[in-house]
């Protein structure tokens, strides 16, 4: 059998956006084009202050006449709260949606075992939700939400055993991706220095949304002095948080990690000053050696 697993992702939770204005209320709101999804197509995106620094990220899906938001479980009510703000006079409802489970399959042809295309965003229903090919790289595998008792069954009838959450993040940092605010810091992170163009997160021909500005302005005047870049870790994994320095000067800032694999958003000047001295990136007790992701483009 084929190595494939599958695991419930309790971080995460379901926000559902309804009504006939529901695409045109999130495509003056959000990073990428809401006006491409539909049963066929997810997409990634993210929501910014009016200055273009990191609020929340999600992904949006279409289940029949609804756009469901794949959220941080623990900030969807924060999220909730901010996009009715804007609602004013738009014929959209927003209500938790916790009759479905968010959940992550990955490992050898999962998208393929569930009748997608190794696409980014490919999308299908599936039961009483749906299954989508991770929007921001294929590579991640594909991600679902369904109603809570269709998980299992789903899973066995086609062979991905089971994981823990933890398995899953494993995966992910081994990929170099961020996952919402574990990795950008809230009112601080900018998209660009976090991957987001690469990973389909910002859509620069989609038209204005909250934070377009400054996000725009960093792509075209060349203006990305950070990245957050993967990291192997020498040493006990450091907090995020975690200061990091080169020569006792500060060179960025650790994010999530686990095992001796983890992510760091470090500048630019002293990756390639550690690159040419061979001196030390160091954060707390741990030693850092930087790589460039393979799907980024810097």
């Amino acid at each position: 059998m084929p190595e494939r697993f599958h695991t419930a992702l309790p971080a995460r939770a379901a926000l559902a956006v309804s009504g006939e204005d529901r695409a045109t209320f999130l495509q003056g709101l959000v990073s990428t084009d809401a006006t491409k999804v539909d049963a066929s197509n997810a997409r990634h995106a993210a929501f910014l202050t009016a200055q273009g620094r990191f609020l929340h990220e999600f992904f949006m899906v279409a289940i029949g006449d609804t756009i469901h938001l794949d959220a941080e479980a623990a900030r969807r009510d924060d999220l909730m709260r901010r996009l009715k703000m804007y609602k004013l006079r738009a014929k959209v409802a927003l209500a938790p949606a916790d009759g479905l489970v968010v959940a992550a399959f990955w490992g050898e042809n999962a998208a393929e075992a569930l009748g997608l295309a190794s696409v980014p965003g490919a999308a299908k229903a599936a039961g009483g939700g749906c299954v989508y090919v991770d929007p921001r790289l294929a590579a991640l595998g594909v991600r679902a939400l369904v109603p809570a008792d269709e998980l299992a069954g789903l899973a066995a009838a086609l062979g991905f055993a089971s994981a823990a959450p933890e398995d899953y993040d494993r995966h992910r940092l081994s990929l170099a991706v961020p996952d919402g605010s574990r990795d950008l810091a809230v009112e601080h992170a900018l998209l660009l220095e976090n991957g987001f163009e690469e990973l389909g997160g910002v859509d620069f021909k989609k038209g204005c949304y909250i934070g377009q500005e400054l996000t725009a302005r960093m792509k075209y005047r060349a203006l990305v002095k950070k990245r957050l870049m993967a990291v192997d870790i020498e040493g006990p994994a450091p907090a995020p948080g975690t200061p990091v320095t080169l020569a006792g000067e500060e060179a960025g800032e650790m994010r999530s990690a686990a095992g001796s694999h983890g992510l760091a958003l470090l500048r630019l000047e002293a990756v390639e000053k550690a690159r040419e001295t061979g001196a030390q990136l160091l954060a707390g007790d741990a030693k850092l050696v930087p790589h460039k992701p393979a799907w980024a483009n810097f």
